[in-house]
This record gives C-alpha cells, structure tokens and sequence, in this order.
C-alpha cells in the first residue's frame, strides 16, 4: 500500500510475528497504522463460542486495521498471523501527518476503503439469500478480479474450504458439498484436493 521506504522515512519499525500471535484485537485502541511485510493474516470476528468470521486475509504489500485510523473508534476486528509474519508499523499521529503531506496516499486509501466496503456488500447480498453457491462464487470471483488469495501463475484458489466456510458463513461441510458441486458444474476445477478457477 505504501512503500516501505517512505514509511521508514517518517519512523516506522518492523516487528516479526509469530503463527498464531494475535497483532492487535477488536475493540482495542488503535495506536499505528500496520502492513504486512511477508507472510499472511487473517482479519477475524470472533464470538463469545470462539468461531470465526475471516472478513479478510491480508496478503504481503496490504495495510489491515486502517478503519480507526479515520473514524477515531476501536479495532473492528482481530488480526491474527496465520503463518510466521513480518509487518511494519507506523505511529497514528505520524501516519495522519503522512497523509496530509502526501494526497495521493490519502486517495488511494479512499479508494481501498471503498473496495473494501463494496466487497462487504457483495457478501452482505449473497448471505441475505441463503444460496451457498452464490456465497462461494461471489467470493471466488471478487478474490479473482482482486488477483488476492490466488497463484497468479495456476489459478488456484490458496484458501481452505474452512477459511471459506469463516469468510462466507457457511459450514465446512456445506461449502466442500457446494464446492464438490460447482465442479460437477463445471464452474470450477478440483484437483488432488486444490481449486482452480
């Protein structure tokens, strides 16, 4: 999202995580503006039974947890490091003084909040009608048209049918049936276990 020259410039630090550590949680303070460096996160509601709903899984070059950076309110998720991670950080103030001073950053951000929340949308739609195969295709073709989540190189979709499960609000079984399904369609390709678009 921002190049991280830029953002060493104005006194960002990197911190390594661990698979699993928690990076910041929802409903906490927001103190710095964060971006994953290598490795992977995942974006999760979690309720009071412990499951979870990935809203999104961030991949390296993506900033995460930006909401209360504009509106001043707390984390609306948890972030959370699926695999050893390497995020930089940058303190709220500085990143505001950053934004101001660069437009462009500024912009892009608007224009990344508003992806995000037509992606929301999209979800919101496909959950209000009930049919697991539009959730799941609805999702597929948005992480596609985003090249987020996908080899660039095969087309395979590099999420589990649990993380799809968390992302769409389907049960595991539901969605490896609905997947199952979609490929008896001809709508995907299953291969050794691994989707393909």
């Amino acid at each position: 999202m921002i190049n991280t020259d830029l953002l060493l410039a104005w006194g960002a630090v990197y911190k390594k995580i661990n698979t699993g550590e928690v990076i910041f949680k929802e409903a906490t303070q927001c103190h710095f503006y964060t971006q994953l460096v290598s490795g992977r996160v995942k974006w999760v509601n979690i309720d009071d039974e412990g499951k979870e709903f990935i809203q999104t899984i961030i991949e390296p070059g993506e900033c995460f947890g930006e909401i209360p950076l504009f509106d001043e309110g707390t984390y609306a998720a948890t972030a959370l490091a699926e695999e050893e991670s390497v995020i930089i950080r940058l303190h709220k103030a500085s990143f505001i003084q950053l934004i101001k001073e660069n437009p462009e950053i500024h912009f892009a951000f608007t224009k990344l909040l508003a992806k995000r929340v037509r992606f929301k949308f999209l979800l919101l739609k496909t959950i209000a009608l009930h049919a697991p195969e539009a959730r799941i295709a609805t999702l597929i073709n948005y992480l596609k048209s985003e090249n987020k989540n996908f080899c660039p190189k095969c087309n395979q979709l590099k999420l589990t049918r649990q993380q799809i499960a968390d992302m769409t609000g389907l049960r595991v079984e539901t969605v490896i049936r609905t997947i199952r399904s979609m490929h008896n369609k001809g709508s995907l390709i299953i291969e050794k276990g691994k989707v393909f678009c």
